[in-house]
């Protein structure tokens, strides 16, 4: 049998002190004037600015220093172009409008053993070294403009949000600073790339191109690179911002879609820029063989005398030499250096 409940001094003394208990003293309960206990609505807590329970990290770059940017991009630039160097140093070859018969390729594997049998295991890293030191800081360049460029325009375009017209500006603008750091690096480099290269290391290249052809040979192709990278850019942003939207449209930190993303806006972009890219290889390597046969005495400059040239040794299909090298290394170097930026910036946010 339940008992009655006894009105003692001591239990009316009792009920009237939790009655009058306030709530800031009981955090997860409350007491009615009947003494009954309810619990208390719990109001979410609010998320720190720019980062929630998803992780997402797109947000934080506006409260993110410059620096931060620059060394994301430093990094992300210097893994892009060295992993796959050796793709590289093939695609430079399978350029060339009159190659050495020894320099012949069918293809980017047969090309790799190839070079690696006939010049040495080392051969397809030479003028990596040069790469390494102009890919750092023209990257960190270009990391940094792109993100400052891009916020500022979106928020006159749209307000905050994401501009694909901002995107593709951003990207011009940054080329042009990366690619004014970067293009010496590229002379040098697709000099000590080309078959029976005559240079014994980086030094020598950088004294003997400077006194047979003057420090203006270290931009000659600066034009043309100008006149390539920034469609590439722009076409290479655009796309991995649309891939972003698909993918990942919240815009959290997701390794995946960065690098499928990354992939994508390098094969197209790769494949649409290669005509420009066969007329900047062939202002950096000036090809004795392909000059001579054109009878140009001196140097090529000019990125209309490098169409020209093109199209009379190799016809229509001569701007596409070397597409399949260049697509199969942007693709890859570009899913790598959104998936490296994004991580850093990521983790540097966070610290």
């Amino acid at each position: 049998m339940l008992q009655r409940p006894t009105f003692s001094a001591a239990n009316v003394t009792r009920v009237l002190k939790l009655w009058r208990t306030p709530v800031s003293d009981s955090p997860h309960m409350e007491v009615t004037a009947e003494g009954v206990a309810v619990p208390l609505e719990m109001s979410p807590v609010p998320e720190e600015d720019g980062l929630n329970s998803d992780g997402d990290y797109e947000s934080l770059p506006a409260h993110v220093s410059v620096v931060n940017h620059m060394t994301a991009g430093a990094v992300a630039g210097i893994l892009e172009h060295t992993v796959m160097y050796p793709v590289d140093s093939v695609k430079t070859r399978m350029q060339s409008l009159q190659p050495d018969p020894n320099a012949q390729y069918r293809g980017v594997y047969q090309a790799l053993k190839k070079m690696v049998q006939t010049e040495g295991v080392f051969r397809p890293l030479r003028g990596l070294n040069i790469t390494m030191i102009g890919a750092g800081p023209a990257h960190a360049l270009y990391f940094a403009c792109y993100e400052r460029v891009k916020r500022s325009l979106s928020d006159v375009i749209q307000s905050g949000g994401n501009s694909h017209l901002a995107n593709g500006v951003a990207g011009s603008v940054a080329t042009v600073l990366h690619d004014a750091v970067m293009n010496p690096a590229e002379v040098i480099k697709q000099r000590m790339q080309m078959y029976n290269s005559p240079y014994r290391g980086l030094w020598d290249c950088v004294q003997t191109i400077t006194r047979a052809e003057g420090v203006g040979a270290f931009y000659r192709s600066y034009s043309t690179q100008l006149t390539m990278n920034i469609p590439f850019q722009a076409v290479h942003f655009i796309t991995y911002e649309l891939m972003q939207e698909q993918l990942n449209p919240h815009r959290h930190y997701h390794p995946g879609s960065h690098i499928v993303s990354g992939a994508a806006a390098g094969a197209v972009s790769a494949a649409i820029t290669t005509p420009l890219d066969v007329c900047k290889t062939l202002l950096n390597t000036q090809e004795n063989v392909a000059l001579s046969s054109m009878n140009i005495s001196g140097h090529l400059t000019g990125m209309a005398n490098a169409f020209r040239t093109v199209y009379r040794l190799g016809g229509l299909a001569g701007f596409f030499k070397g597409i399949q090298a260049r697509v199969i290394y942007q693709m890859p170097s570009t899913a790598i250096a959104w998936s490296v930026y994004e991580f850093f910036k990521y983790f540097l946010s966070k610290q």
